[in-house]
């Protein structure tokens, strides 16, 4: 019997999860994310807005296609970083769990290896962190 290893899937090669509850309602979570300021953090640079169905490329040269994008709940994308050959899956919910509580949620899969794996648990945690100060200082701002 083969050793099971952390994030490998049968299917989907490795992935990786990570949630966070935020103390704002998933609507607010959700504009954040996809305006500019958002997603210049999660995702780069663009010069369009993010649309289901149509392909996208940040000015860090981050590239794929939308292939879901529901308001105010999730967005399904490939995602390709520019030094990488082969195409991942990214998925980011906003969960709404409470009257001014939301969950932030990224999830990747489609990785080639625990490697690919690993660079993307610390990528994720140091984007989560970003948007955690972003979205604070932006519902400061707004209070």
């Amino acid at each position: 019997m083969s050793e099971k290893i952390v994030g490998q899937t049968k299917s989907v090669g490795f992935q990786f999860g990570l949630r966070k509850t935020i103390p704002v309602p998933s609507d607010v979570l959700w504009e954040f994310l996809l305006s500019p300021e958002g997603t210049k953090i999660w995702l780069g640079s663009l010069n369009s807005v993010l649309e289901a169905g149509k392909e996208y490329r940040t000015r860090e040269n981050f590239n794929g296609k939308v292939t879901v994008l529901k308001a105010n709940s999730h967005l399904r994308l490939t995602w390709k970083k520019p030094d990488w050959e082969n195409l991942s899956t990214l998925q980011i919910r906003c969960i709404e769990t409470g009257k001014n509580k939301s969950v932030l949620s990224f999830h990747h899969e489609k990785l080639l290896s625990s490697g690919q794996r690993e660079e993307m648990k610390m990528h994720w945690n140091v984007i989560m962190k970003e948007m955690i100060t972003a979205i604070d200082k932006s519902v400061m701002k707004d209070a």
